[in-house]
């Protein structure tokens, strides 16, 4: 009991000191002043400072990207004009299937909100393939993408031919 009484005052002691010494430290507390600065005189001189883009408009135009693309949601204005969607720009050969819709030129064999026609919208799991909407999943014509046609007897599953 002795040796215990001992170590319990060694503790409290240790502990007495430990806190004298933190709470007596010296605190400074240095006080700034902000002034005012003015804006306008601290800038850069115009004439020191370079000009120079950035790495993405440097980027070469090449292939339709960069800067200078064309954008792909930009309209057509093809309403003035239907003959611009068949010109050799959008067209792919004498069977073009590209047509004016809503002031924008469109490929009506592939694209699944002007299917066909001009819009006509595909419903839910289906995909147009050469203007009609199918479900790519269960026909056998486009058996999981368009104009992927499964061997006779086979059936189309879940997008896969002869599936399980």
């Amino acid at each position: 009991m002795a040796h215990f009484m001992k170590l319990l005052v060694t503790i409290a002691l240790t502990t007495a000191i430990t806190i004298a010494i933190i709470t007596t430290t010296i605190r400074t507390t240095t006080t700034k002043t902000f002034a005012l600065e003015d804006p306008l005189n601290d800038l850069t001189p115009l004439e020191a400072v370079k000009i120079r883009p950035s790495r993405f408009l440097a980027q070469k135009v090449d292939e339709g990207q960069g800067p200078k693309a064309r954008n792909p949601n930009a309209a057509d204005h093809c309403n003035k004009d239907p003959e611009i969607c068949r010109s050799s720009y959008y067209s792919t050969g004498a069977n073009s299937t590209m047509a004016c819709c809503n002031n924008k030129c469109m490929d009506l064999s592939a694209d699944d909100k002007n299917c066909g026609a001009c819009k006509n919208k595909c419903k839910f799991g289906q995909t147009c393939c050469r203007g009609q909407c199918v479900y790519v999943a269960y026909d056998k014509r486009h058996c999981g993408e368009c104009n992927h046609r499964c061997n006779d007897g086979e059936f189309c599953v879940y997008g896969l031919c002869n599936y399980a």
